[in-house]
């Protein structure tokens, strides 16, 4: 007997050697060494403990998780009662996303060590991944309680604190795990994210740089840092951050999708869309990236690829809320109504308080002309959001449109806090005070600026005589191509361009306010300056390039510019135009810019005259509307100017028009010569075109 216990104790020694040397290899990191060296424990051994204790580990570190699992499994069927085995098969159970198990292990290690710290922080991060929040809270707190220093739990308690929408409380979890470990990368980049949240923007950024300055290829806190310049509007400098982040990871697929975004704000769309497809490219079931790239194809008018899309975007995440909502706008470009508010209402069946889609739902009603609903929807989403600039400013249009001007003008002031809306990416910083009818203006000056289109400035200048008449000195700046035709607006002392120096004066008060500085109604419209009339010297240039008048001349605008966001519902192309026109009478083109799908048409009909570049400035044009006899145009500012000048004009009005034409009328308040012909039901061209043609014949006799 005494020779078999010398070698089985020679055994054991050998065994435990073994188990020594495999450990040093393992803890270097020398994987393949030490596993052989497990493996021939094994070999001798098949049962012991230690070995299989050891591999199981090693595997799990290899992500071998399944067999690390076996191997874990038979350990503790020999030690039952090891803590540290069940907490290491919680481990690997959890890398395999087989999360109760999991918390099972973690359970049965606490059960047997109830101070076993990292069992509960490993708990923590299962129930968290169960979004069992609350509980996962308390195991990390229990955690702590064992174990005070435990920067890691009072991390990820932040992260969860933060995943709850408490943000206060997860800054108070990432500053602790911070005191306790002031190189924790990790810990300041994620305490930016929440600080971000907070809309604590500048302080993001001082963490975001400070996890940077501990681990400079931190991927994620770059990509991080470039959302937060991206809230700022710092579009450039998110771009270099995103670019950093993918150059420490390139196949990091949120970086791309993120820089998408960045470049989608600079307008840069191309650029925007190979990004996004790179990030689709990395991770194929990229629902946001989808739908990102989907908004960035609806800016390039490519609506149907769009569609296309968002819906993919939705077939990978079908309760994806902000993607039917994007969804409802694209329809709605599409003119699809009845389907766009489904997709609207899905999206707030997802999320009941989507003020962004209440808001866009109200859109589409509006153009439907179910305006009573499209109230309720805009303020069903003021409710939500009374703060949200885009809803107020989209109800001020309803009001407009439905004649309500006290409740409309009020709105409109939304402008300059609506992000989306030029106004406010050009709103000029003034240390003088807004004027809005309260301050005597006797003895002062103020300065009253253009702010949006050539149209608007021509309907709304009509104020600046009233302006006058209130004792004060006004300056105005007016657009270039208007400054000639407007100079001689009475009651102005001097005249700027708009972006020209400014002079010295006490307020200021933006063109398109004047009407709630004024407290007009329907009743109370100023009547248009009888100043503004055509350039006798421009008239007669242009009598002579047109040639004797023998017939009815009629002066034409079938389109606007293509930038106006709803051009694509106010023009009409040539060829829509052509049919409509009786062949007896001169026609003079009056607008400036010819899209391309015009321009070889036009070539093939010479009794339309176009003039192009040689229409300098509105003078020019004024001078062309005082030549012919009527003028027709789509809702552009020509239309405005030729209503200005007092010229029979014909304004061609989509279903839902612009909020100046008002509804159900043929008339306008603001221009007693206009005749307004207005869709009867949803882009029906036709049915306005037949009723100008008609007129037109009757005119020619």
């Amino acid at each position: 007997m005494f020779p078999n216990k010398e070698r089985l104790a020679q055994q054991e020694n050998l065994l435990a050697l073994l188990i020594q040397h495999g450990l040093v290899l393992h803890q270097k990191g020398e994987f393949k060494e030490a596993q052989a060296i497990y493996e021939q424990v094994l070999a001798i051994q098949d049962d012991h403990f230690d070995a299989l204790h050891l591999l199981g580990i090693l595997l799990a570190e290899t992500k071998q998780f399944k067999k690390a699992i076996e191997l874990l499994s038979k350990a503790l069927q020999i030690k039952p009662n090891y803590t540290e085995a069940y907490s290491n098969l919680g481990n690997a159970l959890q890398a395999l996303g087989r999360f109760d198990e999991a918390l099972a292990s973690y359970d049965q290690a606490i059960s047997i060590k109830p101070d076993y710290a990292d069992a509960y922080y490993n708990r923590g991060i299962v129930l968290e991944e169960l979004k069992r929040f609350d509980e996962a809270i308390n195991s990390y707190d229990q955690a702590i309680s064992l174990k005070p220093d435990y920067a890691e739990a009072y991390s990820n308690r932040g992260s969860i604190l933060k995943e709850l929408v408490r943000f206060e409380e997860a800054l108070v979890s990432y500053d602790q795990a911070i005191r306790i470990n002031p190189n924790y990368a990790l810990a300041y980049s994620n305490r930016g994210i929440t600080l971000q949240e907070l809309r604590r923007f500048e302080e993001a950024l001082v963490s975001y740089d400070q996890a940077i300055s501990l681990k400079p290829d931190y991927a994620e806190a770059h990509s991080n840092r470039g959302n937060t310049l991206q809230a700022l509007g710092r579009f450039d400098e998110a771009l270099n951050s995103y670019d950093q982040a993918i150059s420490f990871n390139q196949k990091y697929a949120v970086a791309y999708s993120n820089r998408g975004n960045a470049l989608q704000k600079l307008k840069r769309f191309e650029e925007a869309i190979l990004s996004y497809s790179k990030a689709i490219s990395l991770k194929p079931d990229y629902a946001e990236a989808y739908s990102n790239l989907g908004v960035t194809l609806k800016e390039l008018k490519n609506y149907d690829e769009a569609l296309v899309s968002t819906d993919l975007a939705i077939n990978l995440k079908p309760d994806y809320s902000e993607a039917y909502s994007n969804r409802g706008i694209i329809l709605k470009e599409l003119m699809r109504f009845d389907e766009a508010l489904i997709s609207y209402d899905k999206s707030i069946s997802l999320k009941p308080d989507y003020a962004e889609a209440y808001s866009n739902r109200g859109n589409v009603l509006k153009e439907m002309g179910h305006f009573d609903e499209a109230l309720i929807s805009y303020d069903k989403a003021i409710n939500l959001k009374p703060n949200f600039a885009g809803v107020h400013w989209n109800l001020s249009w309803c009001h407009l449109l439905l004649g309500n001007f006290q409740d409309g003008w009020q709105g409109y002031e939304w402008r300059w806090k609506n992000e989306d809306l030029p106004s406010f990416k050009n709103k000029r910083g003034f240390t003088e005070p807004l004027w809005l009818g309260e301050q005597p203006l006797i003895g002062k000056t103020i300065f009253l600026h253009a702010e949006q289109g050539l149209g608007d400035t021509i309907q709304f200048c009509r104020y600046v005589p009233l302006v006058a008449q209130l004792g004060a000195k006004v300056i105005v700046a007016w657009q270039a191509p208007l400054v000639n035709l407007l100079k001689n607006l009475e009651g102005v002392s001097q005249v700027i361009t708009v972006g020209d120096t400014l002079p010295v004066f006490d307020y200021q008060c933006p063109l398109m306010s004047l009407p709630l500085a004024f407290k007009t109604e329907l009743d109370s419209i100023p009547l248009a300056p009888q100043c503004i009339t055509s350039d006798m010297g421009k008239v007669a240039k242009w009598e002579a390039k047109l040639g004797k008048k023998t017939k009815l001349r009629v002066g034409l605008v079938w389109s606007g510019s293509t930038i106006h966001k709803n051009d694509h519902n106010r023009s009409l192309t040539l060829s829509q135009l052509l049919p409509y026109l009786p062949p007896q009478i001169d026609y003079v083109c009056l607008q400036k810019e010819l899209r391309v799908v015009d321009q070889a048409l036009l070539e093939q009909h010479p009794e339309i005259q176009y003039f192009g570049d040689a229409l300098e400035d509105f003078t020019d044009t004024a001078a062309l509307c005082e030549l012919v006899d009527v003028v027709i145009s789509v809702d552009t500012s020509v239309a405005h100017l030729a209503g200005m000048l007092g010229k029979p004009t014909w304004v061609l009005l989509s279903f839902s028009p612009d909020w100046r034409w008002l509804l159900d009328r043929d008339d306008s308040p603001w221009y007693p010569s206009v005749k307004l012909y207005r869709q009867t039901e949803i882009n029906d061209w036709d049915s306005v075109l037949k009723r100008t043609k008609a007129d037109l014949e009757k005119m020619v006799g």
